[in-house]
């Protein structure tokens, strides 16, 4: 990037490092401001492109790839089923690739603003955990503010009726220790062991907030990091243990947090013989995926794929057709299936589906590589900080897991954070 003058730089880089920057805090507060960080960085990327007559940002194959599927999803959108909020979607859905191209181009303008985001999500964390072991400890299970959870005996600190505390810590935990390898060395900064007490408090945050897909994600990653990485692995492994033994020692004292994340699991998905919380009659013979609701999506999901294999019903329709008699039952409709792969199949069919398995697969190539340089001990092909976003990654594209909605903004957002750092950061690694 160049900039003519100084109101050009302003308005083109330091306004947007601005809004990325504070990204983290946006997040706490829903999905409007971050949203329109993506969307306000988005926009003025594409003014200063076509200010400039400098398109070559987007050169990039896999930003072809990201045009034909956005293409796809508003074909689909018109054709099928077409309705507002799917047409609305499929259209606005181009700002994702934008923002992605633009943070690159500003990274390789500038890396240093990486610090400004940094310092914004540890501040974020460092106030959540101390807000939400508040909220453990208070007989009222309020937090700070006076907000509460939905559910008896969880906690969800800021994010109040919005059960997605452990989602958050669980999806941006792996740009911050990330980000931590950067910007701390542990044998010379004085803080560090402040900041992996700070890891480790917000894995055992996850836990408390009842979030059984978050805190499978922080362990999954967990897993992924000590498989993959070089240098951190030792650290990777004694926060791990150090936090798997204070969960245990929670569980011994109180048997309420323990019962949601294991026994609960356990009864919904019928292991070792128990019967459902949601239905003591049901036959306990019967195949059960996480539970019976998300058993119900998954099988109202895949007979609309069944009956529209090439495009499935239209985005954002799931919804719209959970409760029509070839596809209802007691627990078939919500606003989404609860799996993205199956979600994507339902909605988008064998077309959209396409470009999701060929992510995966790209994504599987190369972590295989990594696994083949690591286990023959050659040169890395990613580095200890790329191996953590792509954890981040992973979190999003892993298919055995209830999930939320793959066109939430919220969700979106979150996810996407980790890819044009990884871009960056491998771009800058080869020059």
């Amino acid at each position: 990037m160049d900039f003519k003058s100084p109101t050009e730089k302003i308005i083109f880089f330091k306004i947007p490092t601005i809004f990325f920057s504070l990204l983290p805090f946006f997040l706490i507060t829903g999905p409007f401001l971050s949203d329109l960080s993506v969307s306000l960085i988005s926009v003025l990327f594409l003014i200063y492109c076509y200010k400039n007559k400098n398109f070559t940002f987007f050169k990039n194959k896999f930003f072809y790839i990201f045009l034909i599927f956005w293409f796809y999803l508003i074909f689909n959108s018109t054709i099928n089923n077409t309705n507002f909020d799917s047409l609305k979607i499929s259209i606005f859905y181009f700002r994702y690739g934008v923002f992605i191209i633009a943070i690159v181009a500003l990274l390789n303008f500038d890396k240093n603003f990486l610090k400004y985001f940094f310092y914004c999500t540890i501040t974020c964390f460092l106030i959540l955990i101390i807000d939400g072991f508040f909220q453990y400890f208070n007989p009222n299970e309020t937090n700070i503010l006076g907000f509460s959870s939905s559910s008896y005996g969880r906690v969800s600190s800021f994010f109040g009726k919005e059960l997605i505390l452990g989602s958050y810590i669980a999806r941006l935990w792996p740009i911050l220790f990330g980000l931590t390898i950067i910007f701390f060395n542990q044998k010379k900064n004085k803080f560090y062991l402040a900041i992996i007490s700070l890891f480790i408090l917000s894995e055992v945050l996850i836990f408390l907030s009842g979030e059984r897909a978050a805190f499978f994600y922080i362990n999954l990653s967990a897993i992924f990091i000590i498989l993959l990485s070089n240098k951190i692995l030792k650290l990777r492994i004694i926060t791990l243990i150090l936090s798997l033994l204070i969960l245990i020692f929670i569980s011994f004292f109180n048997p309420s947090a323990k019962k949601r994340m294991i026994d609960m699991t356990f009864n919904q998905m019928k292991l070792f013989s128990y019967k459902s919380l949601e239905n003591k009659n049901v036959d306990t013979d019967k195949i059960i995926i996480f539970s019976e609701k998300h058993t119900e999506h998954y099988i109202s999901a895949y007979k609309m794929f069944l009956d529209n294999k090439v495009l499935g019903v239209g985005v954002k329709n799931f919804r719209n057709f959970c409760s029509k008699d070839k596809y209802f039952s007691k627990y078939s409709c919500s606003t989404h299936p609860h799996n993205i792969y199956i979600q994507i199949l339902a909605e988008t069919g064998l077309i959209g589906f396409s470009f999701l398995i060929l992510i995966f697969s790209y994504f599987c190539k190369y972590i295989l590589l990594q696994l083949f340089k690591k286990i023959t001990k050659k040169e890395y092909y990613f580095s200890d900080f790329e191996i953590c976003l792509l954890s981040g990654i992973l979190i999003y594209l892993w298919p055995f897991v209830p999930t939320g909605n793959v066109f939430n903004n919220w969700l979106n957002i979150i996810t996407i954070i980790n890819i044009p750092m990884l871009i960056w950061s491998i771009k800058y690694k080869k020059s």
